[in-house]
């Protein structure tokens, strides 16, 4: 071998195969789809979980609890992480907590949870709270500021026809 005949077979633009143009295109009289058998006619195509006719593996995996696509994702910061990471008297964000990877991914609201200990004043803005975080914030001597954000859905109990009538009433 010598080196102008290393890309010899290597062809940069595949030509396109010509089916139905009889026995002299190579793909004559079956177009390469052979004889009988599943694919043999026009239209078929296998369904994405189509696994040669075995059990498909999206039916063979048992199914556990219950996902919901549609909840708010919520980010968790400990006020203890917030000690650490924070000097005295600054400002925390949620941008301010993607900055320093407190938060990271994709989440709808930042939640601030109370465990651990706090002894810096912070300003602290979030979407939401805990009880003890809230507290332990506030004692030692930072503000809490609650974040505008998606609300929660909250069904309510009465029907929607016992609903009207108490407009009405």
């Amino acid at each position: 071998m010598n080196l102008h005949d290393i890309n010899h077979s290597v062809k940069r633009i595949k030509r396109r195969k010509r089916v139905g143009r009889g026995p002299g295109s190579g793909h004559g009289k079956t177009s390469g789809r052979g004889h009988k058998g599943q694919g043999q006619l026009a239209g078929w195509s296998a369904p994405v979980t189509f696994q040669g006719g075995a059990m498909p593996m999206v039916r063979r995996i048992p199914k556990r609890g219950f996902n919901n696509a549609f909840a708010m994702k919520i980010a968790v910061v400990n006020v203890d992480d917030l000690a650490h990471e924070f000097a005295d008297g600054t400002e925390v964000t949620p941008e301010s907590l993607r900055e320093r990877k407190l938060v990271g991914g994709i989440f709808d609201q930042v939640k601030v949870l109370g465990d651990g200990e706090l002894k810096i004043k912070l300003k602290v803005s979030a979407h939401r709270f805990s009880q003890t975080a809230a507290d332990k914030i506030t004692q030692a001597g930072g503000t809490v500021t609650v974040l505008p954000g998606p609300k929660p859905v909250v069904k309510n109990k009465m029907g929607h026809a016992r609903k009207q009538r108490a407009k009405a009433e």
